[in-house]
């Protein structure tokens, strides 16, 4: 019974599994970006071979090296168990590093330590790591054998960014005699700590350290790096105790998290959510490309003259200043003055305009129609949303309308476009409820009917401006065309 339980702390089943079945891909997408798995093997102080894996974008960012976060598995796990930490950190631009750790998955070894002999594996995977010039900022993350390790190794290198421990243990010693009576060994209590004594001694001699000096207790206070305590309420293996009493003598800016579940249950999502934050704040990842383009520059497409020399910056801040005029019902259409031109780009400029003429647009219908503003808001924002739909082909072809860089007469596409645009206008700008005439005429319908048709002539003026704007682009972009032709 004693040698079952020395082989259990010690030798506990061990993970055998293919690579290219259980890992992810040589190449695969997630979340619309490629990555690639980078395999590798490493060696350890005592002469083992370590199976490791690299998870990275298939094409680094120029100039700009990544943070990356090591996962340090269970006693009983392997590199597979990573593969969760890869779809919570690779879309944040953080590449993730997972080994087998010597005696378990595919490295050399016969037994597991529990974190000592592992704090020197994990060692060796962050001077490779700082060796590579893509990687910049590195973090832990470790799960139960793998967050004591994390635990020890960060007490010596003060250089990681952070932590994540879930499912730590205090004390081995503690956690032994602890499960001597959940696994209900059969022998009296006051002989517990003696057979305790005597599995120490043999698992000094076969798996070469002492249970003894295996204690986060004495390493915490001595450990300043920002952590994340996570742990499971109903652990039977790992009492929640062990993880407070970690996180209460932790030196280092600290936070647990509490949730439901088992030792080896999944983690549930705000958990990861949780994780995802912590590790964005300490390694500070850049932001990776956004595969979509802003909704500005999906709505206000610039076409040639987009990032042009600064003479066709003042054609543009000139249609700018009518647009802007014709929004606030203002009677000039002069250009903007020079000092407003330096304290904004053109860019700006465009995205100033957008909430103008649909802020005119949400009064005038919510006037007509007599429903409450939150109404109209929620009936604007659900067209908003509409128009700046990836996947609607009336948004594409209405940036290909309003695009500078097409052709001097409009297409097809950008008639009906138009068509569209001013279909969605007279609908938010007519009542939602039936409109019903009544037999006899008061003074005060004939005050709305007067207040409507003003209103009504602002609504058209405003689409006279509109197309106004079009043919001004369209003008500008002759005379810019006609500039290069000289010019060439």
């Amino acid at each position: 019974m004693i040698d079952q339980f020395i082989n259990f702390v010690i030798r506990p089943p061990r993970a055998e599994y293919n690579p290219d079945l259980y890992l992810w891909e040589k190449d695969f997408t997630l979340a619309g970006r490629k990555y690639k798995r980078e395999d590798l093997e490493l060696k350890n102080e005592r002469g083992h071979t370590l199976r490791c894996s690299h998870y990275v974008p298939s094409q680094f960012p120029d100039d700009t090296p990544l943070p990356c976060v090591v996962y340090c598995h269970g006693n009983s796990g392997c590199r597979v168990d990573a593969n969760e930490a890869a779809v919570v950190l690779l879309p944040s631009n953080i590449t993730v590093f997972a080994l087998d750790f010597s005696g378990s998955g595919l490295s050399d070894g016969d037994y597991v330590s529990l974190g000592w002999h592992e704090k020197n594996d994990l060692k060796v995977v962050v001077s490779y790591l700082r060796s590579n010039e893509k990687i910049s900022r590195i973090g832990l993350w470790g799960r139960s054998m793998g967050a004591v390790t994390s635990l020890l190794y960060g007490a010596e290198d003060p250089s990681i960014a952070g932590m994540v421990l879930d499912s730590a243990f205090s004390n081995l010693f503690d956690l032994m005699v602890e499960l001597a009576d959940v696994y209900k060994i059969r022998l009296p209590k006051f002989t517990v700590k003696v057979a305790v004594q005597y599995m120490r001694r043999a698992i000094r001699k076969k798996a070469k350290f002492d249970i003894n000096r295996l204690d986060c207790i004495q390493v915490a206070p001595k450990t300043f790096i920002p952590a994340l305590f996570g742990h499971a309420k109903d652990d039977k293996f790992i009492n929640l105790g062990h993880s407070e009493a970690i996180f209460k003598s932790y030196a280092g800016d600290k936070n647990i998290i509490k949730f439901d579940g088992d030792h080896n249950s999944s983690r549930p999502q705000f958990y990861y959510d949780s994780v995802s934050i912590f590790f964005y704040n300490v390694l500070h990842p850049p932001r990776p490309p956004s595969a979509y383009p802003t909704k500005v520059e999906k709505c206000y497409d610039l076409g040639d003259l987009k990032g042009s020399a600064s003479r066709n910056e003042n054609l543009l801040y000139e249609i700018i200043a009518g647009l802007q005029n014709g929004s606030t019902d203002a009677a000039s259409s002069s250009s903007l003055p020079q000092s407003i031109a330096t304290m904004k780009s053109v860019g700006a400029l465009l995205s100033d305009i957008a909430p103008v003429a649909t802020d005119s647009l949400v009064t005038e219908g919510n006037t007509q129609s007599g429903n409450s503003p939150s109404l109209v808001q929620d009936k604007l924002s659900t067209q908003n949303e509409e128009c700046y739909s990836y996947t609607s082909s009336n948004r594409e072809s209405w940036g290909r309308c309003s695009s500078l860089g097409s052709d001097d007469e409009p297409s097809m596409d950008c008639t009906k476009a138009t068509d569209y645009d001013q279909t969605n206008i007279k609908v938010l700008a007519t009542p939602l409820r039936n409109t019903q005439q009544s037999t006899l005429s008061s003074p005060k319908d004939e005050k709305k009917k007067a207040s409507m048709e003003t209103k009504k002539s602002k609504h058209e003026k405003f689409e006279k401006l509109e197309a106004l704007s079009q043919r001004l682009r369209l003008c500008i972009l002759k005379r810019v065309k006609h500039r290069r032709h000289c010019s060439s």
